[in-house]
């Protein structure tokens, strides 16, 4: 049988750029594995990136947001627009594997050539969006899609690493929350550009409504950008046409945020924020990868551990020796 040809970063990228579906599932993939062939193929698809509507869109479980996106990517294909979805879900303790990554949800979009649809593992990364993330959304830019939804985890209210990657961030909420709605003003209600009252025909949907947005106008301008953050309802579950509602008016809000970016020449700062995470981020995969490559086989990593563990040591005092260390023979190699 003839060896398997191998495939150049180079025809990767350009396999990507051209739509590959296939191709876009494979780097994806090494990016979540962190694979050495990423940081290379990244430098040449990095000029394509940058022209996807990026939104976040993050609430607590059971708020429906996965329901919402089904929904979004159906209005966004009404306009002829080709939609990605980056779905972050918690990871298998053994494989790394996102827990719920079938998304049936929204799987009805999964033969639609316009949509491309991915589910990846946080991986113990805090802030509710996986350390791939990023990548995974220049991935999926690259490959031409114009708008791309990251959906978080969902497990509370310091999911705000996705600041830092979307550019319109969407804050979903259901009646009954009550008091946890205010327990939230101090963290991640302060990133959303749009909060949605999803299940707005439940008990109580009137009340917490204006409690909302009575919320946003004392708020005023502290964000400090100058958009102040619009509040609406939806209904997103429902068979039959109709039972949907305020959909349409979220992609128009959506696409308000999107002009007043550009309008008010905000979005170049938004990008800026969003390179500065990907710089620090890499910095620290970087150093990483010199730390534990020198130590490797040493024995030296077990060591430290034990004497940490007995009390001789701490690791503060570890990364500082190991860091002057490693800093020094970078430095002598070059």
């Amino acid at each position: 049988m003839a060896a398997k040809k191998k495939i150049s970063l180079e025809e990767m990228a350009d396999r990507l750029i051209a739509g590959d579906r296939r191709m876009a599932a494979r780097l994806i993939t090494m990016a979540e594995n962190r694979s050495d062939k990423v940081g290379p193929l990244m430098k040449l698809i990095y000029p394509r990136i940058g022209g996807a509507v990026v939104i976040g869109l993050t609430g607590s479980g059971g708020s429906g947001k996965s329901t919402l996106i089904d929904r979004l990517i159906e209005a966004f294909r009404g306009r002829a627009l080709k939609v990605g979805v980056v779905a972050v879900d918690p990871s298998s303790p053994f494989s790394g594997g996102a827990l719920l990554g079938d998304r049936i949800r929204f799987q009805r979009h999964s033969i639609d050539e316009g949509v491309f649809l991915r589910s990846m593992g946080s991986r113990g990364y805090l802030g509710g969006v996986g350390r791939a993330t990023s990548d995974v959304v220049r991935i999926m830019e690259a490959m031409g899609l114009d708008v791309i939804i990251v959906e978080t985890l969902g497990a509370g209210q310091d999911e705000v690493d996705i600041f830092h990657i979307a550019q319109t961030c969407l804050l979903l909420l259901t009646p009954g929350m009550g008091d946890d709605i205010q327990t939230m003003k101090a963290g991640i209600m302060e990133i959303a550009h749009l909060i949605v009252l999803n299940k707005a025909d439940l008990a109580g949907a009137e009340s917490c409504l204006r409690s909302l947005e009575a919320m946003v106008q004392i708020a005023g301008s502290e964000r400090g950008d100058g958009w102040t953050p619009r509040v609406l309802s939806t209904v997103a579950c429902g068979e039959r046409a109709g039972e949907a509602r305020g959909i349409e008016e979220l992609v128009e809000s959506i696409l308000a945020h999107q002009d007043y970016l550009h309008d008010s020449r905000t979005f170049e700062a938004v990008q800026a924020k969003r390179v500065e995470q990907e710089l620090g981020l890499i910095f620290k995969d970087e150093m990483e990868k010199i730390v534990f490559a020198g130590l490797k086989g040493t024995g030296r990593k077990r060591a430290y551990i034990e004497d940490i563990m007995a009390g001789r040591n701490d690791p503060y005092s570890v990364v500082d020796e190991v860091l002057k260390e490693f800093l020094v023979r970078e430095k002598s190699d070059e």
